[in-house]
């Protein structure tokens, strides 16, 4: 008896030639370029390296389109990137030894932010496998295992015969909620050796759903409908699986207030008055969520920034919806319901009852009044002045990209919707890079990059890479001449800062030496010019001289 799944596994006499007859010059890596290709990819970053020749070659054959940065851990930010706007797998292909290791703090943020990133990256030849010392070039005596405890999953190649099926795993895990870096690691003579398998053709590489248990969010619906002060935290998951809809739809059923967590910003939207914004570090918020008797936490592990650092202790039930089965319950007991935040408020949305509350909206309101006398009683004019500023000159659905820097910290609260950041693993360096990423997702869009003079100064290479290939971005510098929230942070608890000033160029006549233009600014002038380098086409820098202050945080006692 002969199955329809039969007949679609049965080629064509066009596919039997091709497999029977494939293009001769080919070698593992160009399985590597095949593969990706047919798996859906368009575009790839990386950097070359001596093992890794193999697929940068392939390349060259392949309608794959390639942005090379010039540091790895700066390609990693820019696949991260794209990831995270694109919601498609990144892939990233790299060198052995130093070219791999010089990744490890961008997938670390890739990890943290679920991004999802193929690294592919090569090996020294089989015969030095194995954990001998044989003294290859960047040999080392188990590559993976630096890999291991970052990304989500390790896949290893041995054969030429097996690349094909490893990229294919790697790529389901790393669309596979939650989204997140893999790695695969592939020798140098498996690249270069000459190869007669068929072209790899097109490969499903679906993830399976993470379906939420039908118990489970019954009794979560019941809770709900219930509640006398219901209240919901949207984390990154919410972002990630596309269910800020849903999240709507569900909180205005309950009328329960949410806030959005740093990472999960653009879940909820800023004005509706239900939204308590993203004041996480803000005492009164705390105290809002703490008095919640049924809390929502969706997509969100509430960790240091999301807890107001640990000092969040909830008083009533809560509801706990996360991928990240590592995460369930990790810092607070809940009903924890491992799934995908998209299909959980799915099945909220069609089970609960509706929960009139009339008054829900004015205790939001009341909360954010409190929090903006907080803040308007420090004196922070200039910055909420820079912030205003920027946001009011980026054209609206242009993404922007942070890096750690106290305006940064200042967004993560009050920037109205959407951002990317690099608060997940925290690392310095993400926001220019990244930014590329983005661009080269989609060329058509200005992107704005943020970031310290501290922050810049890991990244001025890129700027050979956005002027090579052209790239979109507007790279704003907040200029205070060292590290601004360490020098706060050492002054507050030592009485004065070391280590933490800074000698630093001139970063315009810098930019204008990579052919990039650029400008220096004044809080007065800084709307007015930043608009004007968004609207060029191309890279674009300009530069703020300011020293900005934090709020005070509420954590500390």
């Amino acid at each position: 008896m002969t199955h329809d799944h039969d007949l679609e596994l049965r080629p064509t006499a066009a596919q039997t030639e091709a497999a029977l007859n494939p293009p001769p010059g080919r070698n593992g890596g160009d399985l590597v370029v095949e593969t990706l290709h047919g798996l859906g990819a368009s575009t790839v970053f990386g950097l070359p390296g001596q093992h890794a020749l193999g697929m940068f070659d392939a390349l060259r054959r392949s309608d794959l389109r390639y942005v090379g940065l010039r540091i790895e851990n700066n390609a990693g930010f820019a696949a991260d990137a794209y990831g995270r706007v694109t919601g498609e797998v990144a892939p990233l292909l790299l060198s052995t030894g130093p070219g791999s290791l010089m990744s490890l703090a961008a997938l670390q943020e890739a990890a943290a932010a679920s991004a999802p990133v193929l690294a592919i990256g090569s090996q020294i030849p089989v015969a030095g496998l194995g954990g001998g010392r044989h003294g290859y070039l960047h040999e080392l005596r188990d590559q993976q295992a630096s890999f291991r405890d970052v990304v989500k999953s390790v896949h290893t190649v041995r054969t030429a015969s097996q690349i094909p099926s490893a990229i294919a795993a790697a790529w389901e895990s790393a669309l596979s909620a939650p989204h997140g870096p893999v790695w695969v690691e592939i020798p140098q003579d498996v690249l270069l050796a000459q190869t007669t398998l068929p072209v790899v053709t097109a490969m499903d590489a679906t993830p399976r759903e993470l379906v939420p248990r039908p118990e489970l969010t019954a009794v979560a619906a019941d809770l709900l409908a219930r509640a006398e002060r219901p209240a919901i935290i949207a984390g990154g998951g919410v972002v990630r699986a596309d269910a800020a809809g849903k999240l709507l739809a569900l909180a205005e059923r309950v009328n329960a207030p949410v806030v959005s967590t740093f990472g999960g910003k653009g879940a909820f939207p800023w004005e509706h008055p239900l939204s308590l914004q993203s004041w996480l570090e803000d005492r009164h918020t705390t105290d809002f969520l703490e008095d919640a008797d049924v809390l929502l936490v969706v997509g969100s592990g509430l960790g240091e920034l999301s807890s107001n650092y640990h000092t969040f202790k909830p008083r009533g039930r809560v509801v706990h919806i996360e991928a990240d089965a590592g995460k369930l319950e990790s810092n607070h007991p809940a009903l924890g319901i491992h799934a995908d935040a998209r299909l959980a408020l799915q099945a909220l949305v069609e089970t609960v009852d509706e929960r009139p509350d009339a008054d829900a909206p004015a205790r939001v309101a009341a909360v954010l009044k409190a929090v903006r006398e907080r803040i308007d009683a420090q004196e922070l004019t200039l910055e909420q002045q820079v912030l205003a500023s920027v946001r009011e000159a980026l054209p609206a659905g242009s993404p922007s990209f942070w890096d750690m820097t106290i305006l940064a910290y200042w967004a993560w609260s009050a920037w109205p919707g959407a951002m990317h950041s690099a608060q997940g693993a925290g690392g310095l360096g993400y926001g220019f890079p990244a930014a590329l990423g983005a661009a080269a997702a989609d060329p058509t869009t200005p992107v704005l990059a943020v970031s310290g003079d501290g922050g810049a100064l890991y990244s001025i290479a890129e700027l050979a890479t956005a002027r090579q290939h052209d790239l979109n971005v507007t790279w704003l510098i907040v200029d205070d001449g060292g590290y601004g929230i360490l020098r706060e942070y050492m002054t507050d608890a030592f009485g004065q800062a070391t280590a933490t000033e800074l000698t630093r160029p001139d970063y315009v006549a810098l930019a204008e030496s990579f052919g990039v233009p650029g400008v220096r600014t004044s809080p007065e002038s800084l709307r007015a010019d930043l608009a004007k380098a968004l609207a060029e086409p191309g890279p674009y820098v300009v530069v703020l001289p300011a020293l900005l202050r934090m709020f005070a945080p509420t954590h500390l006692g």
